[in-house]
């Protein structure tokens, strides 16, 4: 079964999926970014490719989201993928399901800051940022030749951020950027006790090597 870790693009989604990644991938709990490998990005270019559709509006892929999710869930085990999708109905195509979604950690951040990241991230004026944030119809689209294979539907900060927290069907964890940044090693905690609960499962948390990944992990270190 699938757990979400959903965000808003440039909300510290990459910066959490590295922290779980090196709590639960790593041994030693040494941090290296093949580590990031391990928890995939969802809907992404790769699982549509062996379609035969055409593929010829942004959003086609959207017929295969829960098949692709079926397959991935064929392995038994508990599964992490990072989305900024929307929890949604492309014309009537859902995102996800209870067979195959077991909860959702979303991280939200200052919208103010967001608006900033993403002036930075895309090289366009504050205005355009704030005009991407807003826009109700924004998905992220990616073509290889003549087909879109790499559709992900947004929408606005406000409704992508409303269609995870505001579900009934799913858990949700929230996690602030913010408390990331002030305190990441409570942060890791509440996360790691939360994975626990959904997958029934007794393991303790591990304080010192949460302590490594904090270390490893910090913003500096990725950054560079």
């Amino acid at each position: 079964m699938i757990i979400w870790l959903a965000s808003y693009p440039k909300s510290g989604n990459t910066w959490l999926r590295s922290l779980i990644a090196n709590y639960y991938f790593s041994e030693t709990g040494e941090f290296n970014f093949d580590l990031l490998e391990k928890i995939d990005s969802f809907p992404s270019n790769k699982y549509f490719r062996k379609y035969l559709d055409k593929f010829n509006r942004p959003y086609d892929t959207s017929k295969y989201w829960i098949k692709e999710q079926e397959k991935i869930n064929q392995s038994k085990g508990l599964k992490f993928f990072k989305t900024h999708n929307a929890l949604c109905k492309i014309e009537g195509n859902k995102f996800t399901n209870k067979e195959n979604t077991l909860g959702v950690i979303y991280i939200i951040r200052d919208p103010r800051n967001v608006i900033s990241s993403l002036s930075n991230h895309y090289q366009i004026s504050v205005d355009e940022a704030f005009q991407f944030m807003t826009d109700e119809k924004r998905g992220i689209v990616s073509r290889e030749k003549d087909r879109f294979l790499g559709f992900q539907a947004l929408f606005s900060w406000k409704l992508n951020q409303k269609s995870w927290v505001d579900n009934k069907l799913y858990p949700v964890l929230i996690v602030r950027y913010e408390d990331l940044q002030t305190n990441a090693l409570n942060t890791l905690k509440q996360v790691i006790n939360f994975i626990n609960k959904l997958s029934k499962s007794d393991e303790k948390f591990k304080k010192e090597k949460a302590l490594k990944c904090v270390d490893n992990c910090n913003f500096n270190n990725l950054k560079n």
